[in-house]
């Protein structure tokens, strides 16, 4: 069957009025960035409130036992705060599409809105197109708008200690604009894949939720000084997602075969 972008469309508008009528999933949407945006903001203003504190080098030469004597210690952990938050800040694209395409699909079934869907001459690529347009849109674009609140708000609290914008730096502008996409992709098809396959979307948003843990241990490696990442380590993951994004849009395709579902849950 041709694929036909009008039906792929009227699929993600569809889905788009559903979300703007659910105000819990919504304000659920919200919290994750709020924290994302604050929490790094919070740390920065505590390194610029008291830049000469003794305990500041102790922390810095534990990351870093070169660090020269005349270097400002919240300097160098203003950089590596911002450096270790990226990772933790690329959850947000993973995780606010798991929110919506959980309700996508095992949701329209709790509602019993997915037959008449299923009844419709819409294809599978299509019915995969237009749902995973519903969840990464949004998703994209409160990612890059936390990332503009969280650029001005570092900056700002930075300037008195720095004296130049720190944000945008390279590692996030390839991170916010190029992996941020691929793992909103990834997070929304698992979401779809897990949904499919139960029958309730609170137990598909659960189970989906759980690929942000692998995420969230590298960010803790991190922290515990046993990685390393910089833009060279973040490209290989953004290579390796867009592997897992080719695998999960197939197996997408193929779960979500209207045939499929109608002998499945018909």
């Amino acid at each position: 069957m041709a694929f036909r972008p009008r039906r792929a469309l009227a699929v993600f508008w569809k889905d788009s009025l559903d979300l703007r009528k659910n105000v819990g999933l919504l304000l659920s949407m919200t919290v994750l960035p709020l924290v994302m945006v604050t929490v790094p903001i919070g740390v920065v203003w505590t390194y610029v409130r008291q830049p000469d504190h003794s305990d500041l080098r102790t922390v810095a030469l534990f990351y870093d036992p070169t660090l020269p004597l005349g270097a400002s210690a919240a300097r160098f952990l203003i950089d590596k705060s911002l450096t270790d938050w990226f990772g933790m800040f690329l959850v947000m694209p993973v995780f606010i599409p798991i929110l919506i395409a959980s309700q996508s699909v095992a949701g329209e079934k709790e509602r019993r809105t997915l037959e008449p869907l299923l009844a419709s001459p819409v294809s599978a690529a299509e019915l995969v197109a237009g749902k995973s347009l519903a969840a990464l849109v949004p998703a994209v674009m409160m990612t890059w708008t936390a990332f503009i609140l969280f650029c001005v708000g570092v900056d700002w609290v930075a300037w008195p200690l720095v004296g130049a914008p720190l944000m945008p730096n390279a590692l996030w502008g390839f991170g916010v604009f190029v992996l941020a996409p691929l793992f909103a992709f990834f997070g929304n098809g698992v979401a779809v894949l897990i949904s499919a396959r139960v029958s309730e979307a609170r137990m598909a948003q659960q189970l989906s939720a759980l690929v942000v843990l692998p995420l969230v241990g590298l960010v803790g490696g991190q922290v515990a000084g046993v990685l390393k990442a910089g833009l060279g380590y973040y490209a290989i993951q953004g290579a390796v997602v867009l592997v897992l994004d080719l695998v999960l849009l197939a197996a997408s395709i193929r779960l979500l075969d209207r045939e499929r579902l109608v002998s499945r849950w018909g």
